[in-house]
């Protein structure tokens, strides 16, 4: 058990420091305000007008770093920083979040897998540990048997959520790859501006690559104390 909460602190610690590095870098490019004098959510519009999608809604949302698009309602949600903002980082962001508006109206296939996995994802994932303490607690009073299916049951939900979160890396990478071809096609942003939008969206896609990789070595960890125990 103590393995593991090394681990998880490890991963715990690298994820601050991505995180905090994000935020420096959104900070430090919030300060490069576009040649151009375009709003995130004006960006937004462009780059879906530019794509023919003309059943999408860019909406203002609450909180800092809370964009997002929602493939249920059909709506771009930006912060209300992001949205109002004249900068670098907004164009960066909303450019990213429409980026899955496009992925949406053009089937990406990796965005359908991940959208049909929400749902499971959402009732497994926070009772999967759970499940597989109590198998173990089971297996350890009982003998190897009915504890360990449901020790096994539990890996297979932990299993969805590390799928989940890996599906979700080429996601937010082709998203981030479709907003910068279209920032710099477009000449929406100058040099300079390009150059700080591609390295925020940089920072931001290492936030899922950390936790990708946190949700997969807890997987695996857990996975070597349910089969590792057995006689």
């Amino acid at each position: 058990m103590m393995g593991y909460y090394i681990l998880i602190g490890a991963i715990a610690l690298v994820s601050w420091l991505v995180s905090a590095q994000l935020k420096r870098k959104f900070k430090h490019y919030s300060k490069v305000h576009l040649r151009n004098g375009m709003s995130g959510a004006e960006i937004a519009e462009k780059m879906l007008s530019d794509h023919g999608i003309r059943d999408v809604k860019v909406i203002s949302t609450a909180g800092m770093l809370t964009d997002h698009y929602n493939p249920r309602n059909k709506t771009v949600n930006l912060s209300e920083g992001v949205y109002h903002q004249r900068n670098a980082a907004a164009a960066a962001v909303a450019a990213h979040e429409v980026g899955h508006a496009v992925q949406h109206a053009q089937a990406y296939e990796w965005l359908t897998m991940r959208s049909k996995l929400v749902p499971v994802v959402s009732v497994t994932s926070s009772m999967s540990m759970w499940v597989v303490l109590g198998g173990i607690i089971l297996g350890a009073a009982q003998g190897v048997g009915i504890g360990f299916w449901v020790a096994v049951a539990g890996l297979i939900m932990m299993g969805m959520a590390t799928l989940f979160s890996f599906i979700t890396l080429p996601v937010e990478y082709d998203a981030s790859n479709r907003a910068l071809a279209w920032l710099k096609t477009k000449n929406v942003v100058t040099p300079e501006e390009f150059k700080g939008s591609e390295d925020a969206l940089k920072w931001a896609a290492r936030t899922y690559l950390v936790a990708a990789i946190g949700s997969l070595a807890t997987l695996v960890y857990w996975g070597l104390q349910v089969f590792g125990g057995r006689d």
